[in-house]
């Protein structure tokens, strides 16, 4: 039976999008990751979005993560990603190197172009120039957090330099994998992917197995490849209790992902599992779906979100501790030692 042998990370990653309030969804998010945490997950991720309900429900990442911090003691905390071009490169240097200090080096900076053009327009910016102002702001980052004098003179405080290892980049494209692996950095790719017209049945693998290829080619000798894949995954002790909520979830999900430039699936829910990319049912099911996915026999870590399903927060917390007991031992990731002992 397949088995990822490149896979050695496991990771929980949330969008908070939960169908409450924002006090609620910030609260039961932060308990999404102390459940990782307890099930043995190496990693929590969170994305950024500003202005809409339905896409995203955080702006200020570094806050909700320092609130994760202190309730989290060994998995590590995740941006992905931060929408670099919209925010002021050296205050992203410094939250991060604050961050990285008070949860004792478990920070992992994960930075992309995104965001949709009302959202630059609101910060008085062009959505056409996200790529120039993002390289712009990414070597700022950089500068910033080696300890390199910033224009002007001053150098920022807390200094982080090893940050600089722990930076991840968020892209779609083959460019964006060159880009990334030429800098040395970590590759993060997406749950999903619009498909092109000329390719409109394409997999998600033969999607990003370019970009894998492309930043492979550009890393550095001697440079070790850190490439990460969300997964959208829902597991539930019951198939068809899973496959409930998967209807619910996937049809409300619909408008924002047609928005996304997604073609419009099919009406039944086997059209609309298949057309979100998610993998949802009982731990047997999931299993022999991620199988299925030639991309994650490259990746060095695999994040799963339960998002577009979005299930009632319960089901999210059991769905957390069925992919760390079941799911994804059988692709091959194993707890450390450490979390062996904690669990007996």
């Amino acid at each position: 039976m397949q088995r990822f042998a490149n896979l050695k990370r496991l990771g929980f990653f949330t969008r908070l999008l939960d169908e409450a309030s924002p006090a609620e969804r910030y609260r039961f998010a932060a308990e999404q990751i102390v459940r990782a945490e307890k099930a043995g997950l190496d990693s929590a991720w969170i994305a950024q979005h500003h202005f809409h309900e339905r896409e995203g429900g955080l702006p200020s990442p570094f806050t909700f993560l320092g609130y994760v911090a202190a309730q989290t003691s060994r998995i590590r905390l995740g941006t992905g990603i931060v929408t670099l071009p919209l925010e002021n490169a050296v205050r992203v240097a410094e939250d991060a190197a604050v961050l990285d200090l008070i949860c004792n080096g478990r920070f992992e900076l994960g930075v992309g172009t995104g965001g949709n053009p009302s959202a630059f327009a609101a910060f008085g910016l062009d959505s056409a120039q996200r790529n120039e102002i993002f390289a712009r702001n990414l070597e700022v980052v950089r500068t910033a957090l080696v300890g390199k004098p910033l224009e002007g003179g001053d150098t920022i405080y807390p200094q982080r330099p090893q940050l600089d290892k722990r930076i991840w980049q968020a892209t779609f494209s083959v460019a964006g994998g060159a880009r990334a692996g030429k800098a040395g950095d970590g590759l993060l790719l997406s749950r999903t992917q619009p498909r092109t017209k000329e390719a409109p049945k394409a997999t998600l693998a033969e999607i990003q197995n370019p970009v894998i290829d492309a930043y492979l080619a550009a890393l550095p000798p001697g440079c070790e490849p850190r490439i990460m894949a969300s997964r959208s995954v829902f597991v539930a002790d019951d198939h068809r209790e899973a496959l409930r909520l998967a209807d619910i979830g996937l049809r409300r999900a619909l408008p924002q992902f047609l928005k996304g430039g997604h073609a419009k699936p099919g009406e039944t829910l086997e059209e609309m599992i298949q057309a979100f990319d998610t993998h949802v049912g009982g731990a047997d099911e999931v299993i022999a779906s991620l199988r299925t996915d030639a991309t994650l026999e490259r990746v060095t870590d695999l994040v799963f979100q339960v998002h577009s399903v979005d299930a009632p927060h319960p089901h999210v917390l059991r769905s957390i501790e069925l992919v760390a007991d079941k799911v994804a031992p059988a692709l091959g990731w194993t707890r450390t030692a450490l979390d062996v002992a904690l669990a007996g």
